[in-house]
């Protein structure tokens, strides 16, 4: 046996050894976290069981049943261990050296991570889908036993490893372990498409501070048995005041690297404990749901990853101004998500036809296209239409419309209504489900904060935002008479947590009185109060995170909530106002050049101390190119004491901008340096000396605008420019003025 490595713990406070357990549940439940080569696992049994080598006490315990159910795969229970969670007062430990009169409040620590452990819902393909896609899972029970009986007889190494290096020191302790099975899920590739699902046993050693993973191989006659090349072991131990975190590989010279589910021990040695020793004292769990906890982990793994396949040309023929790689490939995460969903609430309803379902305010349509090529007849309609639209075809359905919240936009014959990304559309969702029909069910990925008619007032200053307004819609559902779910999508987003409603919480017989209190409830929500923050306040930006469309963002009506419009007959909620069918550009750019040049000499004016500037002529008191005369760079003011000299009517003007006053200055690159809240003129001394450090790549880039604008200050400085006319990239005057490259336009294929 060696060690392949360790990594030291800092302890701010009393999280270990409690903070050691939760960080190895995280690897033994969400590997995927730390190997990205891995989709999750699936958790087939646990038990408890005597150490080999030792008489057990009292009679062998067995699997409990109930402690064996189904949940998702690759996915911790909310209620379950994760980082930094540490177990309850007195929990789990390891602490090498623990004296005799210590032993019995480690044992009792013991006994409580045990409960803890086995008082957490284990993690399987699905409910009531034990060995989806790779067989019935071997016998628990039946393999602990005979692999203890070998131990005894032939295999006196793996004992002692297996005992770790505090047997000694445990002779009053109860020789028990925690030993649970395991399905290790890799990721599907192009490069392999089928990666074979592993199986481990993993036995935890709570007294003695260690976790041994015990890998599993079956043989010609589909017996199993450890494969004990790759058996490795996680250690906590302790000397003097400082914690470590070891990796142990009990046949170091024998290991089999797949490069997946075992990588290289340089890996499990340098990677691996620096990540679980971060995890050991991170701060408390995120309050979500572990990704894809509804789903079975491999038909999701294996969807998706057809779907790549399928899809990523999208990336290259992308019209769209937004990132491609984004959006492609979340589409597509999304579309595997609702097609393994849909297949297998078929398969629990035995029924074979393909769900149908309508996408309000579907942007780019990209989800809408993967869904309708899948077999699943539906539509799309969003407020604009997109350039991507016309790739698709005419079998994709997209509508260019408003969505109003009325008695005329009801989708009876609609199996499932999704709100991808939906704005102001997210909370009328669970609304316009339940009043579509009994057998309608939503589909939410809330990504702005939208209430019924405006932007999202925060009430809980405990929560953040995004927590809030998740609790918030899942409040709606439920008020709207849905058993609403929660889960976690694995999509390159930070609002990535989805909301489901599968199921009514009444019969069909009640639905009269059901929406007479939705009808209560949206009503409710028109009480008065104060004026919500205005748009991007507590955000930070004003725009949506998946359209990337900084325009036309519904607020609140111009007196506050209370204050509703009136609206055309049959509008559930009148001071509803869907997103502006035109597009309005909002970042400083489509203001007049007059008016962004009077501010530019106003701001500019204010640094140099309220020195006069010229308006567009060089001074005459400009220095010469080479001369030695000291240049002004001006002072550096706060964007407040800026915005405290401007006049009221060009503050309101920058108001109604995304930014305002900012993101002009911004705008201005050439003139200003906005940092941290305070602006001043850009020294272009500097900026040489740093682009002088830039590879040779960068380099040529810059030099393609050489001299194709005019030079700010060589026009309005008072001193001129701070370079020469050589060295300055700008133009001292016309005279010296390029043509711009021409642009070089990605040639998408017809």
């Amino acid at each position: 046996m060696a060690e392949v490595g360790r990594a030291a713990v800092r302890d701010p406070g009393t999280l270990l050894p409690g903070g050691f357990w939760a960080a190895v549940a995280v690897w033994l439940e969400r590997p995927q976290v730390a190997n990205k080569r891995l989709c999750g696992v699936r958790l087939e049994a646990r038990r408890r069981a005597a150490r080999p080598g030792t008489e057990p006490r009292g009679p062998r315990p067995s699997a409990d049943p109930g402690r064996e159910e189904s949940a998702a795969a690759g996915c911790r229970s909310e209620e379950g261990p994760g980082p930094g969670q540490r177990s309850p007062e007195g929990g789990s430990s390891s602490r090498p050296g623990v004296g005799p009169g210590e032993s019995r409040g480690w044992h009792q620590a013991a006994e409580t991570e045990r409960e803890a452990a086995a008082a957490a819902p284990l993690l399987a393909g699905a409910p009531g889908q034990p060995g989806e896609g790779d067989g019935p899972a071997p016998d628990l029970d039946a393999l602990w036993d005979d692999f203890s009986r070998s131990l005894v007889g032939d295999h006196r190494e793996m004992l002692a490893f297996l005992a770790g290096p505090g047997a000694g020191l445990r002779a009053e302790a109860p020789h028990e372990l925690d030993v649970v099975l395991r399905t290790v899920i890799p990721k599907g590739s192009r490069h392999c498409p089928r990666a074979a699902p592993r199986r481990e046993m993993v036995a935890q050693d709570v007294l003695g501070g260690a976790v041994t993973f015990l890998p599993l191989e079956e043989d010609e006659q589909g017996s199993w048995k450890v494969q004990m090349s790759n058996v490795y072991q996680i250690q906590l131990s302790r000397s003097a005041d400082d914690w470590f975190i070891s990796v142990l590989i009990f046949c170091p010279e024998r290991w089999q690297s797949d490069g997946i589910v075992y990588p290289k021990p340089a890996w499990l040695g340098q990677e691996l404990p620096v990540r679980l020793a971060r995890w050991s004292v991170a701060s408390g769990s995120s309050g979500f749901k572990s990704s894809l906890s509804l789903l079975p982990i491999l038909k999701y793994s294996r969807t998706y990853q057809e779907l790549k396949d399928k899809y990523q040309h999208m990336v290259q023929v992308w019209p769209e101004v937004t990132d491609p790689e984004k959006f492609v490939y979340e589409d597509v995460a999304i579309a595997a998500y609702l097609l393994v969903l849909w297949e297998e609430e078929r398969a629990a309803q035995g029924v074979i036809a393909k769900q149908s379902f309508v996408d309000l305010g579907c942007g780019n349509g990209l989800l809408v296209h993967i869904l309708s090529d899948a077999g699943h007849p539906g539509r799309g309609v969003d407020v604009r239409r997109r350039k991507i639209w016309d790739v698709y075809g005419p079998q994709t359905r997209l509508e260019e419309a408003a969505i109003t919240p009325s008695d005329e936009t009801l989708f009876p014959d609609a199996d499932w209504l999704i709100g991808n990304h939906s704005d102001e559309l997210t909370p009328w969702v669970p609304v316009i489900a339940a009043r579509s029909s009994y057998r309608c069910r939503f589909f939410v990925l809330p990504c702005c904060f939208f209430d019924f008619a405006g932007r999202y007032r925060r009430r809980q200053s405990g929560k953040t935002q995004y927590r809030e307004y998740l609790d918030f819609v899942r409040e709606v559902g439920s008020a709207c008479g849905f058993h609403v779910e929660e889960d976690c999508l694995r999509i390159p987003s930070t609002k990535r947590v989805c909301l489901l409603g599968r199921s009514r919480t009444y019969p069909p017989t009640a639905e009269a009185l059901a929406d007479q209190q939705r009808a209560q409830y949206i009503s409710s929500s028109r009480a008065p109060g104060p004026a919500p923050a205005p748009l991007g306040a507590e955000t930070g930006s004003v725009h949506c995170c998946h359209r990337g469309l900084p325009d036309g963002l519904p607020g609140d009506p111009p007196n506050g909530p209370g204050a509703l419009e009136p609206g055309a007959e049959g509008c559930w909620l009148p001071g509803f106002r869907p997103r502006d069918r035109a597009e309005r550009v909002r970042n400083c750019t489509a203001l007049p050049r007059e008016f962004v040049d009077q501010v530019v000499l106003q701001v500019a004016s204010l640094l140099l101390g309220g020195a006069p500037l010229s308006p567009g002529s060089p001074p005459s008191g400009s220095p010469p190119s080479g001369s030695t005369r000291t240049w002004n760079p001006g002072a550096s003011l706060s964007l407040a004491e800026v915005a405290g000299e401007l006049d009221r009517e060009t503050l309101r003007r920058l108001k109604r901008e995304c930014g305002g006053l900012q993101t002009l200055l911004r705008n201005s690159h050439q003139v200003f340096a906005v940092l941290n809240g305070r602006v001043r003129f850009r020294d272009w001394r500097e900026e040489k000396l740093q682009e002088e450090k830039q590879p040779e790549a960068k380099r040529r880039l810059l030099s393609t605008a050489f001299k194709t604008r005019l030079c700010w200050f060589f026009s309005h400085h008072p001193d001129g420019c701070a370079l020469p006319a050589d060295r300055c990239p700008f133009a001292h005057g016309p005279a010296e003025l390029r043509p711009p490259p021409a642009s070089k336009r990605r040639k998408r294929p017809l």
